[in-house]
């Protein structure tokens, strides 16, 4: 029977969790950069140092600032499916199921606002040549494909689907994306507080289901 060296599968299994940490380091500090500067302006060099590793570090797991860019896309796709999946539309009517999904949407924002403002700078600075196209289709197709069962079945009035699932996201997102254009409106504020939050949720819901609703 082989020998196991417990010693070295402990050694190799906690370089294997830093490595993975400090890719999500990683990640972080990059999507926090990209919001703010876009893929264009964005330096490894802020990225690495808000890290606190060195900028051949950040090439030693991804080969350059696309790939990084890429990464930090590619992590926002894979979250939005794990989150698709489990919330099971398909299950409910069509009115429960827009706004189940718009909460999710809604809550996604609340807790990551960042995501919005670097899909904004995507598709202004790269006409969206980066843009996660698996994303899209499963954002809009799962409002279009929500939209049109709803008209199927009466409960919501005729409707251009394509449009109307722009418009819904837009109606969440802008808040996000504006933020600081928007904060003259409530002087003293956080646009990202709580109570601020709670109340673009539910003014989002409540416009849009009423637009949709026949």
């Amino acid at each position: 029977m082989p020998v196991i060296n417990k010693q070295k599968t402990t050694k190799t299994a906690t370089l294997t969790r830093n490595a993975e940490a400090t890719k999500t380091q990683l990640l972080d500090a990059a999507e926090a950069e990209f919001a703010v500067t876009g893929l264009i302006a964005a330096r490894l060099e802020t990225i690495a140092a808000k890290t606190g590793v060195t900028k051949a570090t950040i090439y030693y797991y991804f080969p350059s600032k696309e790939e990084l860019y890429r990464a930090v896309l590619g992590r926002c796709l894979t979250e939005a499916l794990e989150i698709m999946e489990q919330l099971q539309l398909d299950c409910l009517p069509p009115d429960a199921a827009l706004v189940t999904l718009l909460e999710q949407i809604l809550c996604c924002m609340s807790e990551n606002p960042r995501i919005g403002s670097i899909l904004s700078l995507e598709a202004i600075q790269n006409k969206g040549k980066y843009y996660p196209k698996q994303l899209g289709n499963l954002l809009y197709g799962t409002i279009i494909e929500i939209l049109e069962r709803g008209m199927m079945t009466g409960e919501f009035r005729p409707l251009e689907p394509r449009h109307t699932a722009v418009n819904i996201v837009g109606t969440c997102a802008f808040y996000f994306i504006a933020q600081e254009n928007l904060k003259y409106m409530w002087p003293g504020k956080r646009l990202l507080g709580k109570d601020l939050l709670q109340c673009h949720s539910q003014e989002s819901i409540d416009l849009i289901m009423a637009g949709v609703r026949n």
